[in-house]
């Protein structure tokens, strides 16, 4: 008796996983449960490819993040809920990935809707075309395309969804949406990245979801900066517009840091991210921390996420978040604080505490988002703080928000 399950058991146990930790509109819920993954990822354990994780299918050989990958399950479910498509819809896809994107929206568009899918890099669109040739999807249009430049001739969309990380969005694939339409995209700023689901006003994209995320960068974007102190154990990255400088940090990490402790905890499952989110809203020093294994040794003090942690940087000095084992709350043991080195890090300290303690307050608030173009004038913007990037100006303000 053959007891290995078949591989519509093993897409529907994949689904019903995914129900369970999220609610999914029924459109989207019905096309996982009909689009093969395995037929896009070929030689692949069928069980291995319904499993909740990604799978690298080009290398990048000048670093160390691929250059494609097919995403989790859940992350594509999230962002197909976010987007919201509906039976009809036109739809552009920034990122052909394994091609298995594109024939969920396929399935969900229906017949008198289409799919557009581009992508930079000529072996990703073959197997994007082959995989969906094979899984029954000819219809769906792929392009050999930069995806910043979009596609144009085929539109205007009423759904556009990246499944590539956006540093800044281009006023071109804007104006390729409809007005009223919606653009979900991975949107990285101050270290941090974010599903955002935007739609079109006018020459506005307006925020009205965020996810936290994490996606393999588009070619063709550099807004990130990179600063590496204490001898390349520990690295800094920041926004192009911001001024970080390794000079000036150097001497900071000579000195042990002082800890500065808040009353705000967290359990072991909890998120902690809108700390960081919340920071970006307020403050133009945020940055990313990444820490190594070897800096830990060497006596840095470990930052919550060694990896990836929130930090503000101002000068010569700077403060991060760290977390410590505290029994005094059975529900949540961990306390959340501050790490600082350097002149100023005290006073930075205290303003990280203070995001610290009104997150706290209110865990489950996020702020508004618009992004409009970089042209738009001060009085053209919405009140709240503005990042500003190359092709356009992020405007993140709590007004309203109740946070």
């Amino acid at each position: 008796m053959n007891d290995t399950p078949t591989v519509d058991v093993l897409r529907n146990r994949l689904v019903d996983q995914l129900l369970a930790g999220r609610q999914l509109p029924a459109r989207v819920e019905q096309a996982l449960r009909t689009v093969h993954r395995e037929i896009h990822l070929p030689g692949l354990d069928p069980a291995v490819a319904y499993n909740d994780q990604a799978v690298t299918i080009k290398d990048n050989p000048d670093g160390p993040l691929a250059l494609s990958c097919a995403s989790m399950p859940s992350i594509v479910a999230m962002m197909l809920a976010q987007l919201d498509a509906e039976p009809g819809d036109h739809v552009l896809e920034i990122g052909a990935g394994t091609g298995y994107n594109a024939a969920l929206l396929a399935e969900i568009v229906g017949d008198d809707g289409q799919v557009t899918t581009v992508d930079i890099e000529p072996d990703v669109t073959l197997h994007a075309r082959t995989a969906l040739d094979s899984s029954g999807y000819e219809h769906v249009r792929v392009m050999e395309r930069d995806g910043l430049r979009g596609a144009p001739e085929y539109g205007p969309y009423t759904r556009m969804i990246g499944t590539v990380g956006f540093w800044d969005i281009p006023m071109a694939l804007r104006d390729q949406l409809v007005d009223g339409g919606r653009f979900v995209l991975p949107l990285r700023w101050r270290g941090q990245t974010r599903s955002v689901a935007l739609t079109r006003q006018g020459e506005a994209l307006v925020g009205h979801d965020m996810e936290l995320c994490g996606f393999v960068p588009i070619v063709g974007q550099d807004g990130e900066r990179t600063v590496e102190l204490a001898d390349g154990t520990v690295r800094v990255h920041h926004d192009r517009d911001q001024d970080v400088n390794a000079a000036q940090l150097h001497d900071a990490f000579a000195h042990a840091a002082t800890e500065t402790w808040s009353d705000v905890r967290v359990g072991g499952q909890e998120s902690f991210d809108g700390i960081w989110l919340r920071m970006t809203a307020f403050e133009d020093t945020v940055c990313r921390l990444e820490a190594t294994p070897a800096a830990v040794d060497n006596g840095l003090r470990r930052p919550v996420i060694i990896g990836r942690s929130p930090v503000l940087v101002s000068g010569g000095s700077l403060a991060y978040l760290i977390a410590k084992r505290d029994d005094t709350d059975a529900e949540r043991r961990s306390l959340l604080g501050a790490a600082h080195l350097g002149p100023d890090g005290a006073d930075l300290a205290k303003l990280l505490i203070a995001h610290i303690t009104a997150w706290g307050a209110d865990r489950t608030a996020v702020p508004n988002l618009a992004v409009h173009p970089a042209d738009t004038p001060d009085h053209g913007l919405p009140t709240g703080h503005v990042i500003n990037k190359v092709d356009s100006r992020i405007v993140l303000s709590f007004e309203g928000c109740g946070g």
